[in-house]
């Protein structure tokens, strides 16, 4: 991982999401997506977990939230990355996600071309889930 000076760091650690029922969204990403365990803490709506997503970044899970799909505010999705988009839509899809985007390709940017794989779901509490692939020689 590369530091970023201002920081001193490298990057993102993870993202939190809250979960209106906590037990359906840790069995989802870990039975669904493989995510794993790494730390938990607290009781209750006061409970959380820290799921590693396996290269070295986190997705935090509260309890707590309210029912229902959340509305759009500044965090729009999380995106996790893959080396198969259709095998993470099928493993999503396998968990119970709801696909709102199927698999496609896309370029995102001419110059210099980055052509992307792309879909999208959403996880047990209504959160905007993408999968992204790099399929061209810029990679992001």
């Amino acid at each position: 991982m590369g530091k970023i000076n201002k920081l001193g760091g490298s990057g993102f650690h993870h993202v939190a999401i809250r979960a209106s029922n906590f037990e359906v969204t840790v069995k989802f990403y870990t039975e669904g997506f493989g995510f794993t365990e790494r730390l938990s803490w607290g009781e209750g709506d006061g409970r959380a977990v820290l799921l590693d997503t396996g290269d070295g970044d986190y997705l935090e899970v509260f309890a707590g939230g309210v029912p229902g799909d959340k509305p759009e505010g500044a965090i729009i999705h999380m995106a996790f990355r893959t080396d198969d988009v259709a095998a993470a839509v099928e493993a999503a899809r396998a968990a119970g996600a709801e696909i709102t985007v199927e698999p496609k390709d896309v370029v995102v940017s001419q110059s210099p071309a980055t052509p992307i794989r792309i879909a999208f779901c959403k996880g047990p509490d209504g959160e905007i889930i993408e999968f992204f692939q790099s399929t061209g020689e810029n990679q992001l």
